[in-house]
C-alpha cells in the first residue's frame, strides 16, 4: 500500500530535476501521475517531447501509471489542456505540484523587458494559468485537494542577480496563502516549497562546487517532504511554508515584531520619534 494509492498528481516541469524527481517518488507512493514539460532549455528557449517522454517510461518500468503531456504553463490555453490531459488519462485530479520554471539571470541594471516578462510569465502568471482550471475541478468535484507551488529562497530571502526570478517567486508565496484561505472552505489545502537543490537551472550560480555539496544537494532529498504534503499524513495542515533540501527541512515564515503603538489621542509618529524608537530596539526584529 502506498501513501498515494488512488491519487492522480499533475506536475509541471516534471522532465528533469526537482520535477522528475518528484514525479518518481509519487508514482513510488502508489499515485498516477501527468508528467507536463515544454522540453525546452533552461532559459525556456526551444521545445521537445523528449524529457516529458522519458520520465513517463521510467515510471511505467517502476509499475506505475503516468502520461506525458507538453503544453506551455505560461498560457491559459496551456493550463486548461493541461488538466485536459488528466482527466482524459484519468478522470480526475487529486493534487497539483506547480514546479515548471525558467532562469533568465542579470544585475537589475542589465534586466531588460523581455528577460523579466518571459520569467514572470512562465513562474507566476504559469502558476495561475495551471492552478485556475485545477482549483475549479476540485471545488466541483468536492474531494478536497492539495496544491503545492514552488517558490525559492530567491523570493523569499532575496539573490544578486535574480530581482525577476525574485519577484516572480516571492509573489507566488503570496498568491499560495491567499490560495490557501479560499481552499479551506472546500477542503483544498496549498502549500510553499523553496526548494534547494542542485539541478541544470542552479549548477552554475555556485555553492556547488565540491563533490560532497553536490551529493546532499541531490534535488531527490525535495521529494519527500512533497509526498508528505500530498499524503494524509500532514492532516488538515495549509497554507505553510517550507524549506528543503540537503537533508534540511524547515518552515519559514513572515514574522511581525510586536513594535510599538502611539495612542490615537497623542497625534502621529514624528521622524525623530522613529528614531529614537529604532534606536532603542522597539520596532526592528532581533538579528
Amino acid at each position: 500500500m502506498g501513501l498515494l494509492d488512488g491519487k492522480v498528481a499533475i506536475i509541471t516541469g516534471a522532465g528533469g530535476g526537482i520535477g522528475r524527481e518528484h514525479a518518481l517518488a509519487m508514482a513510488k507512493e502508489g499515485a498516477a501521475i501527468v508528467v507536463n514539460d515544454l522540453g525546452g532549455a533552461r532559459d525556456g528557449e526551444g521545445s521537445s517531447s523528449a524529457m516529458a517522454d522519458d520520465v513517463v517510461d521510467e515510471i511505467k518500468a517502476l509499475g506505475g501509471e503516468a502520461v506525458a503531456n507538453y503544453d506551455n504553463v505560461a498560457t491559459v490555453e496551456g493550463g486548461e489542456a493541461i488538466l485536459k490531459t488528466a482527466l482524459d488519462a484519468f478522470d480526475h485530479v487529486d493534487i497539483l505540484v506547480n514546479n515548471a520554471g525558467i532562469l533568465r539571470d542579470r544585475s537589475f541594471s542589465n534586466t531588460t523587458e523581455d528577460l523579466w516578462d518571459s520569467v514572470i510569465a512562465v513562474h507566476l502568471k504559469g502558476t495561475y494559468c495551471v492552478t485556475r482550471p485545477v482549483f475549479l475541478h476540485m471545488k466541483e468535484r468536492a474531494a478536497g485537494g492539495v496544491i503545492i507551488n514552488t517558490s525559492s529562497t530567491s523570493g523569499l530571502n532575496g539573490n544578486f542577480g535574480q530581482c525577476n526570478y525574485g519577484a516572480a517567486k516571492a509573489g507566488i508565496a503570496g498568491f499560495t496563502r491567499c490560495l490557501a484561505i479560499e481552499g479551506k472552505k472546500y477542503g483544498i489545502r496549498a502549500f510553499i516549497l523553496a526548494p534547494v537543490a542542485l539541478t541544470r537551472l542552479t549548477e552554475d550560480l555556485g555553492g556547488f562546487s565540491s563533490d560532497k555539496i553536490k551529493e546532499a544537494m541531490n534535488p531527490a532529498a525535495v521529494s519527500p517532504l512533497l509526498v508528505y504534503l500530498a499524503s494524509s499524513l500532514s492532516g488538515d495542515m495549509t497554507g505553510k511554508t517550507f524549506l528543503a533540501g540537503g537533508g534540511r527541512i524547515a518552515e519559514m515564515r513572515v514574522v511581525t515584531h510586536t513594535g510599538i503603538t502611539k495612542k490615537v489621542d497623542d497625534g502621529l509618529w514624528t521622524a525623530d520619534q522613529i528614531a529614537a524608537q529604532m534606536q532603542a530596539g522597539e520596532i526592528l526584529l532581533p538579528d
